[in-house]
């Protein structure tokens, strides 16, 4: 089979849309005023290095910072809140707060940004892949118990597209096995698992403000936990370390390693107005995929998103699933028919992440650390081709990601949007 039908944009027929698609742009006036707030006090940061007190500013930050952990605290129901620069930080710190590092395992996913693999890594420790469900993206519950040995330390789950994971089984393993659980949740701000929000389920969660994500600061992070020792090592990664020479809550704490993690003011005022608006900026993606999904379900090789059962997904974006043997042509040519149409969608999400030459060489550090550290002899790391099928399938023959169904595009956009696939999928021959 072929797409040879004239009608067709890439055969020199009438693209159904013509315009460009918009930025991901929920910013407004509120953010102005807040923005303009910070400018008018003439504080841009207010982090100091210890605990010996220099009013106005704090180990702790600034007004702006210190409210965003409040509010985030209040709008999560999470005990605490340590906001961060960026959510890498929020991942690096949250494996130091957790004290994990030489001699331990970390069972990461292989179908997500590259950090989250990276962070056990920067501390000494291995990260394990585990397989992704198909349908969802997530880790997979049975994968995870295959990976499990006497080393493994953590599993760090991504609620992948902002849908939630299996975190019944998952938090049932770690118990079994008294592992610590971190939730990314850089994707999924809202999103709901059983009546409870991700990022409080596990031992920590990880939010990402990134100027891509469902709310924003341009960059930033936010951790969350309910454990006040961790919360303040997390505060103390965050801010150098250097709690310690002034008089610091514990006196005894030597093996921190500190870091500029820190929110400027100006990052956390707009990320205080973001949040405010994030149960209408979820309510508004929903409708959008809700209107796609209901189109694009009548496409036969095309399967829909359907997040997880008796689970709120809040779609950072829109992952459909393709099936090359149901139609006949492959899911490039697919791809590229429908983009000639005025969409833009796109293949494969990320290459699985064991593939890439840190794991392949197992080299990250001179002498090849921390792969060939005496700690870690002995470890899983098995990273060969064909390790995680499903998520290498997803990635070359399957998964197919559209990211308009994000403010401020519309009810009108996503009915071009679905147009678009559906002139391709009636012109298959």
């Amino acid at each position: 089979m072929n797409l040879s039908r004239s009608t067709l944009a890439i055969n020199g027929g009438s693209p159904i849309r013509t315009k460009g698609w918009k930025d991901n742009w929920s910013t407004g006036v509120e953010e102005k005023v807040a923005v303009c707030r910070v400018l008018d006090s003439g504080y841009l940061s207010m982090f100091e290095g210890s605990h010996v007190p220099d009013p106005p500013f704090s180990f702790y930050g600034g007004p702006e910072v210190q409210n965003l952990e409040r509010e985030w605290c209040d709008y999560y129901e999470v005990d605490h809140a340590v906001s961060m620069n960026s959510a890498t930080s929020g991942l690096y710190a949250a494996i130091g707060a957790l004290e994990i590092g030489y001699g331990d395992e970390v069972i990461v996913s292989p179908y997500t940004m590259t950090a989250c693999a990276m962070a056990p890594l920067i501390y000494g420790a291995i990260p394990v892949f585990a397989d992704v469900e198909e349908a969802t993206g997530c880790l997979d519950a049975s994968s995870i118990r295959a990976c499990l040995t006497e080393k493994t330390r953590a599993i760090l789950v991504v609620h992948q597209f902002g849908i939630p994971a299996d975190m019944d089984e998952i938090t049932k393993i770690a118990r079994e096995n008294n592992l610590k659980v971190i939730e990314d949740c850089a994707q999924a701000h809202g999103a709901i698992y059983k009546g409870r929000s991700v990022g409080t389920i596990g031992d920590i969660g990880v939010f990402s403000l990134n100027v891509n994500k469902t709310i924003q600061s341009g960059e930033g992070g936010v951790c969350t936990t309910n454990d006040k020792d961790v919360a303040y090592r997390l505060s103390l990664i965050r801010n150098h370390g250097e709690a310690v020479v002034g008089p610091a809550e514990y006196q005894n704490i030597v093996n921190i390693a500190g870091f500029n993690f820190r929110l400027t003011e100006i990052q956390a005022a707009i990320a205080r107005e973001q949040l405010k608006k994030l149960g209408t900026l979820n309510k508004h993606r929903l409708e959008l995929v809700e209107a796609l999904s209901e189109r694009l379900a009548k496409i036969s090789f095309l399967t829909v998103p359907s997040g997880r059962r008796d689970c709120l997904s809040t779609y950072y974006v829109y992952p459909l699933l393709f099936e090359e043997s149901s139609v006949g042509v492959s899911r490039s040519t697919f791809v590229s028919a429908v983009n000639g149409e005025g969409a833009l969608f796109y293949e494969g999400y990320v290459r699985p992440l064991y593939l890439q030459p840190v794991y392949q060489q197992k080299v990250l550090f001179k002498h090849g650390y921390p792969f060939s550290a005496i700690e870690n002899q002995g470890s899983v790391a098995d990273y060969r081709e064909g390790l995680c099928r499903t998520a290498e399938t997803l990635h070359s023959l399957k998964m197919i990601i559209n990211e308009h169904i994000r403010f401020p595009h519309t009810l009108e956009d996503i009915d071009e949007l679905a147009m678009c696939v559906e002139k391709v999928a009636d012109n298959t021959l």
